[in-house]
């Protein structure tokens, strides 16, 4: 990791920009910006497209076109079988364990890449349900927030039929989403486990780690991080937290390419005590024996199933790489720079034409991620995908504006705003 110093970006009043010139302090800031360069390391960045998907889908690194045609050329068609003993079998942990150290703030053997977030969501969860149940019947209680993605609601109200537990909806405000008031009333002695956002994908709200685990802990639950929307963007510390579960998507801020394959963390302590519901041949103790009789690997092999999905994983590395050099710090620091850039030009130009901030204020409460409100932005997305412009749209109202700190320049930011400004207009 870099050993540089956190950029400081400064206010726009230390830059000295009149107020009156966004283009001019939105030269300043990529002028100051120690990340600028990484920008040229990505495919379509130099390109007129304005790309505010980047909490979706991130841009491939340039690099990554090279490696992987050296993989089917070199390791998939040069070393062919022998690839799963030379390296492949052990892809999910080197690589799980390079995420949790540039990424997450975890030690090793804490993390795997494996499944679909889904299948991961659904893995961790039944099983710390599982285990929460057996140690007293009397916690049946799952926590979740009633705006968490699609996925986690989904998954709550399907594992909670399945074992007879009972769901806990948190209601937030969707410009929000859970904080410690909300969390503190909604669980208690009959709470088995809680999951919780880190980032909330629709507002962009970044929760108290640390004290919402707390909390938690506090009323006998185990607590399962969603970082989806967080990973590569915002500085995660699972080990201090003392969390106990995690999973994350890798194809938004870590450029993992579509359906790129998620992480797992599970907290050393529970390693042994887990027992995940899908047991696969790739979990088991002893892998090629073939044995009649399923019994789980320890350590964080006992959480994968299938096959490793080699080729979804090769892709990523190149972020990694690029996240190293960086520093998660600078990265944040400059997805905070962006952010607040975004809001402030909001409300220069696009406040006068009814549209709202829907997101955290305070960048302190706030991920990296932007989502302005205003009736006509299903429309308004519609026609900027049209002009090359892409940013997402998320109900009610709502355009996500995503800016990937190491792809992403102050003026990139400014020209799309400001089509943004144009669509609105043009939509009355």
């Amino acid at each position: 990791m870099s050993t540089d110093p956190t950029p400081d970006f400064g206010s726009v009043d230390a830059l000295q920009v009149p107020r009156a010139s966004l283009a001019a302090e939105a030269s300043a800031l990529d002028a100051d910006d120690p990340l600028a360069h990484h920008r040229a390391a990505f495919v379509g960045a130099k390109t007129p497209l304005v790309y505010f998907d980047g909490n979706s889908l991130g841009r491939p690194p340039r690099a990554t076109a090279d490696r992987l045609a050296r993989f089917v050329t070199d390791e998939w068609g040069g070393r062919l079988i022998r690839g799963w003993d030379e390296q492949w079998m052990q892809l999910p942990f080197a690589i799980g364990d390079r995420i949790a150290a540039l990424a997450l703030g975890a030690a090793s053997g804490q993390t795997i890449i494996g499944d679909s977030t889904t299948v991961l969501l659904y893995k961790l969860l039944r099983a710390a349900l599982d285990a929460q149940m057996n140690l007293d019947p009397q916690r049946v209680e799952i926590v979740v927030g009633r705006d968490d993605f699609p996925t986690d609601r989904y998954l709550v109200e399907g594992i909670a039929a399945e074992r007879g537990a009972r769901v806990v909806w948190v209601d937030v405000d969707t410009s929000r989403g859970v904080d410690a008031a909300l969390l503190r009333a909604a669980v208690g002695e009959r709470t088995a486990v809680v999951l919780l956002s880190h980032v909330s994908y629709r507002s962009g709200y970044l929760a108290d780690g640390a004290g919402l685990t707390r909390i938690a802990h506090d009323a006998g639950a185990l607590v399962l991080w969603d970082l989806c929307h967080s990973a590569g963007s915002v500085p995660i510390e699972l080990d201090a937290w003392g969390a106990d579960l995690a999973v994350g998507c890798t194809y938004k801020y870590l450029n993992g390419g579509p359906g790129s394959p998620a992480f797992a963390y599970v907290a050393a302590r529970h390693q042994r005590t887990l027992t995940q519901p899908v047991q696969g041949w790739m979990g088991a103790a002893d892998v090629f024996s073939m044995g009649p009789v399923y019994r789980p690997a320890d350590g964080m092999r006992r959480f994968l199933s299938g096959t490793p999905p080699v080729l979804a994983m090769i892709a990523m590395q190149d972020t990694l790489d690029l996240l190293e050099e960086a520093g998660i710090d600078a990265v944040r620091a400059k997805s905070v720079a962006l952010t607040e850039f975004a809001v402030r030009v909001a409300d220069g130009i696009l406040s006068p034409l009814g549209v709202r901030l829907a997101s955290p204020r305070d960048a302190a409460e706030r991920g990296g991620h932007v989502t302005l409100s205003h009736p006509s932005m299903r429309a308004v997305t519609a026609r900027l995908w049209q002009s090359d412009v892409i940013p997402d749209y998320r109900d009610p109202h709502g355009l996500r504006i995503g800016l990937s700190p190491l792809s992403t320049s102050f003026a990139e930011t400014l020209t799309g705003l400001r089509a943004v400004a144009d669509a609105v207009r043009a939509e009355g």
